[in-house]
């Protein structure tokens, strides 16, 4: 291990790591859902350049070891942070709240996190509760909020917000100088009635395959 701890190669460092443990290329291409040649030709041929920065996750954590020694750029996060909020969004009549704990925090491919706009301390995940948003949203999903797009438009988008003590996602349009909320769902009950708070914008949808 020490070997691994001073070498700058990743390419090397991998190779080490997958002996040590018995594994061979083979099955860990296979792990990331690769073809089988994928990792050896990283190893031995330099090619891909360098690992993606989801292969390159996914191989640190089973293997147990910094993305750096894999190759991530130094100075560079991992990975992007965001709170995981112990609150519920209903996509049925409303949610009462006992507080917007912080569970923790998950991370997301910095990537994506660009891709999406997010910046550090504005972003959380919540899960979803109902049925009101359905197809599009389920009870159970988890849904990236972005806290600091809080302006529906014209055209409308979907947001969480609170009416009252109670939070919940809707789509979410500016119709005449008024937010206006709405459900997906045809069968869904009506949106309560009350003042529109938006808490963000849903920019992200995180669902295990159904």
């Amino acid at each position: 291990m020490s070997k691994i701890a001073t070498d700058p190669d990743p390419r090397t460092a991998l190779a080490t790591l997958a002996a040590a443990r018995g594994d061979s290329l083979a099955a860990l291409s296979a792990m990331l859902g690769r073809n089988a040649a994928y990792l050896q030709q990283y190893v031995r041929r330099g090619s891909p350049r360098i690992l993606g920065e989801r292969d390159r996750r996914l191989l640190s954590e089973y293997l147990g070891v910094s993305e750096a020694t894999l190759g991530a750029p130094t100075g560079r996060a991992a990975g992007f942070r965001i709170r995981k909020l112990d609150i519920a969004a209903s996509a049925g009549p409303g949610a009462l709240v006992d507080g917007e704990i912080v569970l923790g925090t998950d991370t997301l491919d910095p990537g994506l996190a660009r891709k999406l706009g997010l910046t550090d301390g504005q972003a959380a995940i919540i899960r979803v509760r109902g049925s009101s948003m359905e197809p599009g949203l389920f009870d159970g999903d988890h849904i990236v909020v972005d806290t600091a797009d809080r302006t529906p438009r014209a055209k409308g988008g979907l947001y969480v917000i609170r009416i009252d003590d109670a939070v919940m996602v809707k789509r979410v349009a500016l119709v005449r100088g008024a937010l206006v909320a709405t459900s997906d769902n045809p069968d869904a009950a009506a949106v309560p009635d009350g003042a529109i708070a938006v808490i963000g914008r849903v920019v992200w949808q995180m669902r295990e395959p159904r």
